[in-house]
């Protein structure tokens, strides 16, 4: 069937004209904040947060959390919603970039099953020893694992999350080899630690912070690239002798596939917008993370990148789960 130019154009325009009334009535209800791990988390005080500030800008979220499958279960039914900017995600490293090389079937495609809208912050992890450890630096752990190889034991709260491949990737710049000792959760691990079954434990700053400041952990390094205002007393990995290493778990807002762009654009902006606000900040500070906004592009270019990052990793560990 031919199409005349004038009907052409006139099907052009009324595309456009539909496109600028939906953006322009968008958000027309409350959108679903989808937090793929359990309530009371890092991830959902993040997410909430973040939520909360952003509503200033005229948003109403439903926080809805749907944990599962390290993660997956969440951002999966996300990437299955329609595309119409009523149901986001708060993912994160595990999964968004670890996870596509950690599970044999991963039921979603980061890079094609869904849109990047931000960036939202990002958080180091921390290596601690009890408080009556003989390794008073994290050059005494080195020292000693050279010394006996695979004797000293570190913790984290799983296999192949964020911790153990970035312990994995510091072992392979000192030239040492640890066991990794894996729980189901923080709580075992730290007790563990204090208790001197396990010697090291790795994980976020707002697990063992509480440890640190009471006394009954020692904390060693910190593997961003930076100091944490947390712990300023801490070295970072890179100045411990190991320059340029950083490893961080981050945490950003995407939506299904083929959000409309003038949505995307709109969050992006009023998420950033929040993100620069010094209360939101604080608060997000006190969760051992740094509010860290961006361009969709910006962050896409992350999720890219940190898959091809962490991949190699996971495939160097060996680390995988069914």
């Amino acid at each position: 069937m031919k199409i005349s130019r004038r009907s052409a154009l006139a099907l052009a325009i009324a595309c456009t004209m539909a496109t600028g009334a939906y953006a322009q009535a968008w958000p027309a209800k409350p959108i679903r904040l989808v937090v793929p791990f359990p309530a009371g988390g890092g991830t959902d005080i993040i997410a909430r947060e973040v939520a909360n500030k952003t509503a200033g800008s005229g948003y109403s979220f439903v926080v809805d959390n749907k944990p599962g499958s390290g993660g997956n279960l969440g951002v999966d039914a996300v990437a299955k919603s329609p595309a119409d900017g009523y149901t986001l995600v708060l993912g994160q490293t595990s999964n968004l970039a670890i996870n596509p090389s950690l599970y044999a079937k991963l039921p979603y495609d980061p890079t094609k099953d869904l849109t990047p809208v931000s960036l939202v912050a990002s958080a180091p992890m921390l290596i601690v020893v009890a408080a009556d450890s003989p390794y008073k630096t994290l050059a005494d752990v080195v020292a000693a694992a050279k010394a006996k190889p695979g004797f000293l034991n570190y913790a984290t709260s799983g296999n192949g999350t964020v911790a153990h491949l970035a312990t994995e990737s510091f072992q392979k710049a000192a030239n040492i080899k640890l066991t990794h000792v894996p729980y189901k959760g923080a709580a075992q691990g730290v007790t563990d630690v204090i208790g001197g079954q396990v010697q090291l434990y790795v994980s976020s700053i707002p697990t063992l912070i509480g440890h640190v400041k009471n006394g009954k952990m020692r904390a060693l390094a910190v593997t961003s690239a930076k100091r944490t205002d947390d712990l300023p007393q801490v070295p970072t990995i890179a100045e411990s002798g190991y320059k340029g290493f950083e490893a961080v778990t981050w945490f950003g807002i995407v939506g299904p596939a083929n959000l409309p762009k003038e949505v995307v654009a709109k969050l992006n902006a009023d998420i950033n917008k929040a993100l620069q606000a010094a209360d939101l900040q604080k608060k997000l500070g006190d969760q051992g993370a740094d509010a860290a906004g961006s361009t969709p592009e910006q962050f896409g270019k992350l999720i890219r990148d940190d898959i091809a990052r962490w991949g190699k990793i996971v495939k160097e560990s060996g680390a995988k789960v069914d």
